[in-house]
């Protein structure tokens, strides 16, 4: 199979375009033909900052495409299904999965193979990691079933791919671990793919104000496009003050989706009364945030909360995301900036960095 291979680490390190054995799947795994492979951001930052992961490696977790072969214990899915796949690795049997919160899941490593058994991918005889369990930035994915969906086939598959991590990430942040209600307002830091989608996400929650904060203008402008009723630009303007000035004393929620020091503050500061701040965006290791907890942060009854994933269910939410595109309710077609080959992955990547890309998303396999 053909495949994008990150062996380094380190700030300058880019992806090699090479050609890798893949396995026949085993108990409850799954063969992928790979229709469409997204860009996400954080395959970049994993690559690029010293997380700890380990290389040579095949990157990409977000992924849609064609079910070719089955292993013997499958039960979710079937040879020829539309799938998308997300990374929230669950068993389905510990005490968190049973209680419905397989997003927290205390055995992730349950979808991976065991200790003594061939590795999924091999090069020249040799295994060959399959990041985040999926390997996505290839033609062919081999995974377990527990971290697909199946979908509409009336979804096209460059949309289909970016449910998987950037709607599920963005919309789920807003729609499962805020619980955004009917005319609760929302502040959304950064409007990069994730952020987006946590508009979308506030929108199909009835959110009453939706102020999306970014320093990009035409990034605000892409904002409104997806149901943000307000914007703010940080580097011309404060944005806690115009934050506070919009909504009479502060947001009920605000999502954080870029990572940053100064911005994460932002979404604590932008809180009205009882308000809660919700962190999405990567940091690097490290990162800290330095609150008073005096009485005032007593009084003032404000929370912050990580999210990972979106907090998601992936074999309810997936299936719900590509309904509401095809019923018209969540805009994909303008989260897909450009279908690229395979070997412009870098070129694309530079492109991401410089903005002005929401995703680039592999759909040509043959270059």
């Amino acid at each position: 199979m053909k495949a994008a291979l990150a062996t380094e680490i380190g700030p300058e390190a880019r992806f090699d375009i090479v050609d890798l054995e893949i396995d026949a799947p085993k108990g409850r795994e799954v063969l992928l033909d790979v229709r469409a492979s997204g860009l996400c951001h954080s395959d970049l930052h994993a690559i690029r900052n010293d997380w700890g992961f380990p290389v040579p490696a095949v990157f990409g977790h977000e992924i849609a495409g064609v079910v070719l072969e089955v292993g013997p214990a499958v039960t979710d899915v079937k040879v020829g299904d539309h799938v998308v796949a997300c990374v929230v690795p669950y068993c389905g049997s510990c005490r968190n999965c049973l209680a419905g919160r397989s997003v927290d899941c205390l055995h992730p490593d349950y979808i991976d193979r065991r200790a003594g058994e061939p590795p999924r991918i091999t090069m020249n005889g040799e295994p060959i990691v399959q990041q985040f369990a999926v390997g996505g930035f290839a033609d062919k994915a081999l995974v377990n079933e527990n971290i697909l969906a199946v979908i509409d086939k009336e979804v096209p598959f460059p949309q289909a791919c970016v449910i998987g991590c950037a709607v599920a990430t963005g919309a789920g942040a807003v729609i499962n671990a805020a619980h955004v209600r009917v005319g609760d307002s929302v502040a959304v830091f950064g409007t990069g793919g994730v952020g987006l989608n946590g508009i979308s996400g506030a929108v199909l929650a009835g959110a009453g104000r939706i102020i999306a904060v970014d320093i990009d203008d035409a990034k605000l402008d892409v904002a409104r496009r997806f149901g943000a009723t307000h914007t703010v630009n940080s580097s011309q303007e404060d944005a806690v003050a115009a934050i506070r000035e919009l909504t009479g004393g502060g947001v009920d929620h605000s999502f954080e989706f870029i990572g940053l020091q100064v911005t994460q503050r932002q979404a604590y500061e932008c809180l009205g009364k009882g308000g809660s701040a919700y962190v999405v965006g990567m940091a690097k290791s490290g990162s800290t945030v330095v609150l008073d907890t005096s009485v005032p942060f007593l009084s003032a009854g404000k929370a912050v909360r990580g999210v990972s994933m979106g907090s998601t269910n992936l074999k309810r939410d997936i299936p719900m995301y590509a309904d509401f595109y095809l019923q018209g309710r969540m805009n994909l077609d303008d989260l897909v900036s450009q279908e690229i080959a395979l070997s412009e992955i870098n070129d694309a990547y530079d492109q991401l960095s410089r903005g002005g890309i929401i995703r680039s998303v592999i759909t040509d396999w043959t270059r």
